[in-house]
């Protein structure tokens, strides 16, 4: 009998078998389709991770789309580590309920200008987290940029695969095999060092079953008293940031710092992104490293690099508990979107959802955040037109196209933009742009935005 129940359905969007996701879709739609809000949030989420990373809940792409949906989300992005496994089915899923959907990548990468100063990776001078936005397809994997795709998620298995070798000969009570518990944590093989955080959690309950010497080991690990142990073990969330830091952190047992060979250069992975006519984009972590309070210098310097937009997770400077610490953190925030906005640069924004309590999006009625809702608007749709010009129409945002018809920025922003606040496609939709072809699909969803954005269109 098929299931029918709406949160057996949402359980199984989360299976690593992606016919049961597909067919739990198209179910759920059907069953639930039309209690789907029909008015829409102005809020969004462009940075969602997805189990074929890490996300804290264990949700497919498809579960992400869909709970996007559910929550009248603007749009979404999801932002998976050195992979592209999830762009179809978050696409297609995008199409199924009716949500503007983006696909970025983000990955680590070395910046030899900033050799001496932390940017955005704590401890790691030169290390910087980057992304790729707006990703239309996944690359040949005979092609050139599929060879360097495959070869993030080879770089990720090998430093994981190190990892795990010095823990386990720090750790010889509770070691664990990576290919037997830690791949498993994961659909396509692309784990990270919270999925092998949790494989060393496991393997102490199965190894350590009685609460006391298990307590006990864990005391020696995490330098605290047995006791504070116990109770930490009892919040998992807690519990596992805990022990991420006492093992694959900076300081951490298993931690080795990288240096100039570990990540690629940033113009190298700049020139990759471009290869796949996706946006390069530079991350902002919250403006108080020594890189990142040389605010105007760092955003000048990633966008010589070749990076055309920026990623801020506004949930870090904003929702603080110290109100001397909220102070200064948006005071940084609102430096790094004004010097942004001075760039022409398009601000990407997301909560990540890679930990558990982290918000569904950022509300933009904060009034920390409200003041920027004109520019985070202007930013999800550039990312959403990018996505739809590039997939249908050959038109990506820094592609030959774009240069010639937008030579400058506010243009080239404003016209992606207005692409991006179309209605959300259906399959319908999707279906008759590509019979159209490129050019014509092109015309059309120029068309539609001119239509929409004159006066008097609904």
């Amino acid at each position: 009998m098929p299931i029918r129940d709406p949160a057996q359905l949402r359980k199984r969007l989360n299976d690593f078998d992606p016919r049961v996701r597909r067919d739990a879709l198209e179910a759920l739609v059907a069953v639930a389709g039309r209690e789907l809000p029909r008015r829409l949030t102005p809020n969004f989420n462009l940075h969602c991770h997805s189990f074929f990373s890490y996300h804290a809940e264990g949700w497919s792409p498809a579960r992400i789309a869909w709970e996007s949906r559910q929550q009248g989300l603007y749009a979404a992005a999801l932002c998976d580590f050195d992979v592209l496994d999830g762009l179809e089915e978050f696409l297609d899923a995008g199409l199924a309920v009716g949500l503007r959907a983006a696909v970025h990548l983000e990955t680590r990468a070395y910046a030899a200008e900033f050799a001496r100063a932390d940017i955005n990776s704590p401890g790691e001078p030169g290390v910087t987290y980057i992304m790729g936005a707006g990703f239309a397809a996944k690359p040949a994997a005979d092609s050139e940029p599929g060879r360097r795709l495959a070869g993030f998620r080879a770089a990720a298995r090998r430093r994981n695969e190190a990892l795990v070798g010095r823990l386990n000969e720090r750790l010889p009570g509770i070691a664990i095999q990576y290919a037997r518990d830690v791949l498993p944590l994961t659909p396509l093989g692309t784990a990270t060092e919270r999925h092998i955080v949790r494989a060393y959690i496991a393997a102490g309950r199965r190894s350590l079953p009685d609460d006391k010497p298990r307590a006990a080991f864990w005391s020696s690990v995490l330098k605290r008293p047995a006791a504070a142990c116990t109770a930490l073990e009892a919040d998992e969330p807690a519990f596992e940031e805990a022990v991420r830091a006492a093992l694959v952190k900076r300081g951490g047992i298993g931690y080795v710092p990288p240096d100039t060979t570990t990540f690629p250069p940033v113009a190298e992975f700049v020139a990759w992104v471009r290869a796949c006519d996706a946006i390069p984009m530079m991350t902002w972590l919250d403006g108080t490293s020594e890189g990142e309070s040389r605010c105007r210098r760092l955003l000048e310097a990633f966008r010589d690099l070749g990076c055309a937009a920026i990623n801020i997770i506004p949930d870090r400077n904003w929702n603080l508990p110290d109100a001397k610490a909220r102070k200064v953190k948006t005071a940084k925030l609102d430096e790094v979107v004004r010097e942004a906005a001075r760039l022409d640069l398009p601000v990407n924004i997301g909560t990540e959802m890679n930990r558990p309590g982290l918000p569904f999006a950022d509300d933009l009625s904060v009034p920390d955040l409200a003041i920027h809702a004109e520019t985070f608007t202007l930013g999800a749709r550039v990312m959403i037109g990018h996505a739809l010009l590039a997939r249908y129409a050959a038109a990506p945002y820094l592609g030959a196209r774009a240069r010639a018809e937008f030579p400058r920025l506010p243009g080239r922003n404003r016209f992606y933009a207005g692409v991006g606040a179309l209605p959300p496609l259906g399959r319908d939709g999707a279906d008759a742009l590509l019979d159209a072809g490129p050019e014509r699909a092109f015309g059309l969803l120029a068309d539609a935005a001119k239509k929409t954005a004159a006066p008097g269109a609904h």
